[in-house]
């Protein structure tokens, strides 16, 4: 779970800003926050539906006081409608194409070829190129499959009134003084079969569970980590993650299998930010390229970017049961199809 933070959070939802000269982004920040959140958005919705996936491997709940320890993890796959978007110029008001482009890549691309783009600002009468940056392609071509992972570690818990509480939680982490990180889930799964009167003493099992998952990380961005020409006050680039899925489950639970599977909804919101103030020094230049001369200019609060998720889902899935020790896996169709593996300790 640790890397998986640190990798959406921040090689991910920073990667703009990590792989050129921090001012060429700051510069125009209106479209730059329009370009990275569609540079970015299948990593962001395919998290999203990764983070809802894995809560239950079975519509059965524990007996009173039982529990459960599950290591599982989940991948969307991204559609490849997902794999670019298009370039809409008269969307941006700083921000061109120089070779006339139409399309550019996203993160999860399979093509990691760069593309330039130029960054203009109005100044005095005119309107003067000030700065060009490599827009960077996807990231996954050297992956096995094109999908987005989230790895899990999960507790479920057997209450009273045949319902189990299940938590997944990651606490406070930091890293180098800079990053702050952590995760909390919650899950309620609620037995049906026992309102169905004799139906409760067949190995088929219905239930409904609900689950909601919180991920925040946060990023200290001072004048050491920003490059020579900004400088910073009160930076932090900033990761929330809000998911939550409600299924109908029911499973088929024989002595050495299970079958299980399941109908629900699941939603999604996800916000990256760059909070602070950045003051820029920047040359500008005339149309022929001449320096004519050099401003300094303030920006607040450059980059605000919002994802959604949402949608149904139907699960189907096969567990396996040696004891005590269990192995899973299963297969959600939704908009980023979600395939989920992993192992499990269960008692009672």
């Amino acid at each position: 779970m640790k890397k998986i933070i640190v990798l959406f959070a921040f090689i991910t939802s920073m990667q703009l800003s990590n792989a050129q000269e921090l001012e060429t982004i700051l510069l125009a920040s209106d479209d730059a926050s329009l370009l990275t959140e569609n540079y970015l958005r299948p990593a962001m919705v395919g998290l999203m539906y990764s983070m809802n996936g894995g809560w239950a491997t079975t519509a059965k709940v524990h007996k009173k006081f039982g529990f459960d320890v599950t290591i599982g993890f989940s991948g969307s796959l991204v559609p490849d409608e997902s794999q670019a978007f298009d370039f809409v110029p008269s969307d941006y008001t700083f921000l061109n194409l120089p070779n006339g482009e139409s399309e550019l890549q996203t993160v999860m691309s399979e093509n990691d070829a760069e593309t330039t783009v130029d960054i203009s600002i109005p100044v005095g009468d005119g309107t003067f190129k000030v700065a060009s940056f490599d827009m960077p392609g996807g990231i996954t071509e050297d992956l096995p499959v094109n999908a987005v992972p989230a790895p899990t570690v999960q507790v479920g818990f057997g209450l009273p009134f045949k319902t189990d509480i299940k938590a997944r939680f990651v606490p406070n982490l930091n890293f180098n003084d800079d990053v702050e990180a952590n995760l909390i889930g919650i899950g309620l799964q609620h037995d049906l079969t026992q309102y169905f009167g004799p139906m409760d003493k067949l190995p088929l099992s219905i239930s409904v569970l609900g689950a909601f998952t919180n991920m925040k990380v946060a990023y200290a961005i001072n004048d050491e980590n920003a490059s020579d020409d900004v400088s910073v006050t009160n930076g932090e680039a900033e990761f929330k993650m809000n998911t939550w899925t409600i299924q109908a489950l029911a499973s088929l639970d024989l002595k050495i299998i299970t079958f299980y599977g399941s109908v629900g909804y699941n939603n999604g919101k996800t916000t990256a930010k760059m909070k602070g103030d950045y003051t820029l020094t920047y040359d500008v230049e005339d149309s022929s390229g001449n320096q004519i001369g050099t401003v300094n200019e303030t920006i607040s609060n450059p980059i605000n970017l919002d994802f959604e998720a949402n949608g149904m889902r139907a699960t189907l899935g096969t567990r396996l049961n040696l004891g005590p020790f269990k192995i899973f896996g299963d297969y959600t169709f939704q908009e980023y199809n979600t395939a989920t593996l992993g192992i499990a300790l269960s008692f009672r």
